[in-house]
């Protein structure tokens, strides 16, 4: 049959019909083996022609309607396929679930912990994070605590699957009917689900999300798990998170001692915890609270009797820490480390860190009495070893919590000339090896020493003390920048450093806390010094670091002559301003146009770097790093470490008054000289006034006038021990 369909479906040839009944007649060599076969029956007659049909065609004819099977469209087994689907899918999303948001996450807390920050003393310092306490387990919570809960947030929470249709529908009508506060549908589990799971975001595809891991929570959860997880870390207000902490914070007590007022007054905080935290709006608080026990009324959790012997709750606000700041430069700094230290948990911890107070005020009072106006200062003091011990990382960290010390990256000047000078001293010289200061020119670039002054032949150490440039230049020149690079990584610096000798003038910028730690490297004897905010114990277990390669020791020839000649500046250089009552060694540093000044040194086991400039960078008229910087380093070093500045010399007075009316004389006129003051001596008795002038009365012999000192000639120069040098000559750039 589908031969005779494949025939009619196909063109055909206009030829007479092929008959095929009989057979085809056998070859005439076998005629006597085959006989004819008897016909086959004839076909039964076709069924009579239904109105509206076509007729049948002939044998042999062509046509192209094919037989059609009509099938009935079964709904039913669509709607069943569809069902099975879906019950399919929501298998796959809790398995989904199940691997990727596993249960444990429903007891993390949903923001950062609190670290309380010690000093090196044990004090507490800072407190950063979310207030967080231990667990509660509901099952060892008084009933009245769990049913305040249970009866503001869900009251058929022990009854329905995750999600409570009844009350979605509760709060639809009465956020469609009533004009008051709108009412959410969310059961427990669900706020669970957002809390731990979720964002806050109220999106059709979020709240599909919640219902989903509800029901998964539902699944595999006990209704008292569930209970315990969404008390631990729903959020009371004041930053605190969970009721065990909220009950310290508020009546500093525990959830298990929580009486049916205190637990009433806390359940009302769930709703809008930062605006009705009762430590800034008790009234609102305790509004909320009448209608937390009205609502455990409806509900038959308590009776009404009960309801109306309840009395406001009185707070009892632990203030043990409301006094830490939450941030300050050295706790900005030190923060991601404590974190670390304190590893994935979920209550409160403390962490003991370098910071000495006695050194932190020390930098704090040197701040404030710097006088600045305009301009911007950063400090940092450490050990030898690394460990901080005072930051400072602007005038106001309220005003500008940006921290200069740690995050600015500014040219260092001249302090840079410390790698020149070590690898100097790497290449075979020594502080008396004789040096060029005259001009010099490399390639396109002419550097001059401040104020043009050049001394020609001098030695390394006076180099050094006086702070040229261009030897500075001419030393990077002839060692390679290369080697003048490499002794600057030794020591610590990890910022992009260039390419020629212009780096010598401290061209690259670093910021004040590496570059401190690389002149801690100097008064440690060891390179690198990695800067630390965590004392000892906290840093043991940063095992990793101490693998990685420990500190290298100085060549000790190399090490006393990179000292000296740290100790040639305080004492006869530039950096005179910083000198101490005790051994100090340390190097200033300008910027061109005086746009970054700094002193960094070191004495009496104390490495200090002082940084001032403006923001913007601008320039600063009369700023340099032996001016303002060096007295504030002076200040601080004092400060911490407790130094008593001798006083000046006293004079030795001669043996009797021999102080005579020429001297005194002689000493007024020095200090008129110029003014246009003409001074007289007038007679005891004698009044001025009625005299008028008169000259000054010199020697016998002498003409009138101002009489030469009786020390010097009367156009000499001033003796030597009189004339005091300015404190600025000879500054760099």
């Amino acid at each position: 049959m589908v031969g005779d369909a494949l025939k009619r479906v196909r063109p055909q040839r206009q030829e007479p019909p092929l008959e095929l009944s009989g057979g085809m007649p056998p070859p005439g060599d076998y005629a006597p083996r085959w006989r004819r076969a008897a016909p086959p029956p004839a076909p039964p007659p076709p069924p009579p022609i239904q109105p509206g049909h076509a007729e049948p065609l002939p044998a042999g004819g062509y046509t192209t309607n094919l037989p059609v099977v009509v099938r009935r469209r079964n709904w039913l087994r669509w709607a069943s396929w569809a069902i099975a689907g879906f019950i399919l899918l929501f298998f796959l999303a809790v398995a989904w679930l199940a691997l990727t948001a596993p249960l444990s996450k429903s007891l993390q807390p949903p923001a950062p912990p609190s670290i309380t920050l010690l000093s090196a003393e044990g004090k507490p310092i800072a407190r950063r994070g979310a207030v967080i306490a231990e667990p509660v387990d509901a099952t060892k919570l008084p009933a009245h605590v769990r049913n305040a809960f249970v009866g503001i947030e869900d009251r058929r929470f022990y009854s329905h699957w995750g999600v409570d249709p009844r009350g979605i529908l509760r709060a639809f009508v009465h956020n469609v009917t009533q004009s008051g506060g709108s009412q959410g549908g969310s059961t427990i589990t669900q706020q669970l689900a957002k809390n731990a799971f979720l964002n806050s975001q109220r999106t059709f595809g979020r709240k599909a999300q919640e219902v989903l891991i509800a029901f998964w929570l539902e699944a595999w959860l006990s209704k008292d798990e569930i209970l315990s997880r969404y008390l631990s870390n729903v959020y009371f207000g004041d930053n605190v998170y969970g009721l065990r902490a909220a009950a310290r914070h508020y009546f500093s007590t525990e959830p298990e001692d929580l009486t049916l007022s205190q637990a009433t007054l806390l359940a009302g905080l769930v709703q809008a915890p930062s605006r009705l935290a009762p430590t800034g709006n008790l009234k609102g608080a305790r509004e909320r609270q009448k209608l937390v026990i009205g609502a455990m009324v409806d509900a038959g959790l308590i009776t009404k009797a009960r309801a109306d012997a309840i009395r406001p709750g009185v707070l009892h606000v632990s203030k043990s820490k409301e006094d830490l700041p939450n941030g300050t430069y050295f706790a900005d700094w030190v923060l991601p480390q404590a974190r670390d230290r304190a590893g994935g948990v979920g209550t409160e911890q403390t962490v003991q860190t370098t910071l000495e107070l006695n050194a932190q005020q020390a930098a704090e009072r040197a701040v404030r009495g710097a006088g600045l106006r305009k301009s911007q200062i950063a400090i940092v003091a450490m050990h030898p070893d690394g460990r901080v011990i005072a930051m400072v990382g602007g005038k106001s960290y309220g005003e500008s919590p940006f921290n200069r010390a740690t995050q600015a990256r500014r040219q260092p000047g001249s302090t840079f000339k410390l790698f020149v000078y070590l690898a100097a001293l790497r290449g075979g010289m020594d502080p008396d090896t004789i040096v060029d200061d005259s001009p010099v020119q490399i390639g396109d670039w002419k550097p001059e020493n401040s104020h043009g002054s050049y001394a020609g032949k001098i030695t390394l150490r006076q180099a050094f003390a006086k702070s040229s440039n261009v030897v500075a230049a001419r030393l990077t020149q002839k060692l390679g920048v290369r080697e003048v690079t490499r002794a600057a990584r030794d020591l610590g610096i990890s910022t992009p450093i260039g390419d020629d000798a212009s780096i010598a003038l401290g061209t690259s910028t670093v910021s004040l806390l590496e570059l401190t730690a690389a002149y801690a490297a100097v008064a440690n004897g060891a390179y690198p010094v990695r800067p630390q905010g965590l004392s000892d114990d906290e840093a043991a277990s940063d095992w990793l670091a101490k693998r990685l390669g420990g500190p290298t020791r100085f060549n000790g020839r190399q090490l006393d002559d990179l000292r000296s000649l740290l100790g040639t500046v305080v004492e006869d250089g530039t950096g005179r301003g910083a000198a101490l009552p005790i051994p100090t060694y340390g190097k200033t540093g300008t910027t061109q146009d005086n746009r970054d000044a700094l002193f960094i040194g070191y004495a009496g086991g104390i490495v200090c770097g002082v940084w001032l400039g403006n923001d913007d960078n601008s320039p600063n008229p009369g700023l340099s790093g032996s001016g303002l910087p060096a007295r504030v380093w002076r200040d601080f070093m004092t400060r911490a470490l407790d130094l008593r500045i001798p006083p000046p010399e006293p004079t030795t007075e001669p043996d009797g008054n021999d102080v005579t009316l020429d001297e005194v004389l002689n000493g007024v006129g020095d200090f008129i000289q110029g003014t246009g003051i003409e001074t007289q001596v007038v007679p005891q008795g004698v009044d001025p006034d009625a005299q008028g002038e008169a000259p000054i009365l010199g020697r016998p012999g002498e003409a009138p006038g101002r009489r030469p000192r009786r020390e010097q000639a009367p156009d000499g120069p001033p003796p030597p021990d009189r004339f005091r040098p300015d404190d600025r000559r000879g500054e760099e750039r």
